[in-house]
């Protein structure tokens, strides 16, 4: 595999700075570290600019907060100036370098590549029906603390080689445990993490029809014990090449009798429904009045699914209607 060097100098250069600024603010212009960083931009880029030549940056401190929505999770959080200007001026150079490498079915932090486009593909699969009779579905125990930063250096090393950049992002990966929820750059680290597990699915084991979102996984096969086999055999690839557990509450299953929970859908051979908990919000969204925007984001959801009807109740907000989505979904 080609590995691309000289690529520091094109990270560390004020037009790249610039551009990181506009794409790291984008949609949150109220945020205060914005507005602090505004008050002198041209002097913090200048400033960001001579320390990323003479490698003085250093990661700053992160403060943590939780949330619980959809599960709960510890989310790491950093300044906008100069750690999140610093993120984006990489991924302005890196994204598409390492978006080459992805599999086609790789998806989440991809541009273009979301919730939609992989529950559709999903979809498409399971038109062939003699080939998607039962799924393997599993994810992985606690990816994003668990990732070994040995491991992720290594990976990162097999395209890039140019020694300066890869001291720069090998000082943000060992600036916390694992990789941390909430950094812009440990989005697409986290993906490289496991592309070349996607590959070996592909390409050694033959899987014709694989999908991941983040570490979430569904694969699906016409036959129940080659499930169990290729089980055991990811077991196997995760624990010894990268440090990694397949949690326990994975599943293989017919998919005629209960349908493919992914991305917030439920997914049948025949159709395609909203996950319960997805319709629940939509009704509540209604029900509570809220804004076009809101709603806009629901019909957005629902638009990619077999879901006319629930479209029209919800739309016209009949109050008892919409009670009854709420009581029985």
């Amino acid at each position: 595999m080609k590995r691309t060097g000289n690529l520091y100098e094109k990270v560390c250069s004020i037009e790249n700075l610039h551009l990181a600024d506009r794409r790291a603010r984008k949609g949150k212009l109220s945020q205060h570290g914005i507005k602090k960083h505004d008050h002198n931009k041209e002097y913090n880029l200048q400033a960001l600019h001579l320390m990323l030549r003479n490698k003085s940056f250093k990661t700053s401190q992160y403060t943590t907060f939780v949330i619980f929505e959809p599960k709960r999770r510890e989310i790491s959080r950093l300044p906008y100036f100069p750690d999140r200007i610093v993120h984006h001026a990489i991924m302005n150079i890196l994204e598409p370098i390492w978006t080459s490498i992805f599999t086609h079915d790789t998806y989440a932090c991809i541009k273009g590549r979301g919730i939609h486009l992989a529950a559709s593909r999903v979809s498409a699969a399971l038109k062939n029906e003699p080939e998607t009779k039962y799924c393997l579905k599993l994810d992985v125990r606690k990816f994003y603390p668990s990732i070994d930063h040995q491991i992720m250096k290594s990976i990162v090393r097999r395209k890039i080689k140019d020694p300066d950049l890869l001291w720069l992002i090998d000082s943000i990966i060992d600036s916390s445990e694992g990789l941390p929820i909430g950094n812009y750059l440990s989005q697409f680290l986290s993906n490289l993490y496991l592309t070349y597990f996607d590959h070996w699915i592909k390409e050694m084991k033959n899987v014709k029809h694989y999908f991941r979102y983040c570490d979430d996984l569904v694969i699906l096969g016409d036959s129940k014990p080659a499930l169990h086999q290729l089980l055991s055999e990811i077991r196997e690839y995760l624990r010894d090449k990268l440090g990694l557990d397949v949690k326990g509450n994975y599943q293989i299953f017919p998919v005629a009798s209960r349908g493919i929970d992914f991305v917030g859908y439920r997914m049948y051979h025949t159709h395609t429904m909203l996950r319960k908990s997805i319709k629940k919000s939509f009704a509540r969204a209604i029900a509570k009045g809220k804004g076009p925007e809101s709603i806009a984001a629901y019909k957005g959801w629902a638009k990619h699914a077999n879901c006319l009807n629930l479209i029209k109740v919800l739309s016209h907000g009949k109050s008892k209607e919409v009670q009854g989505i709420r009581d029985t979904t």
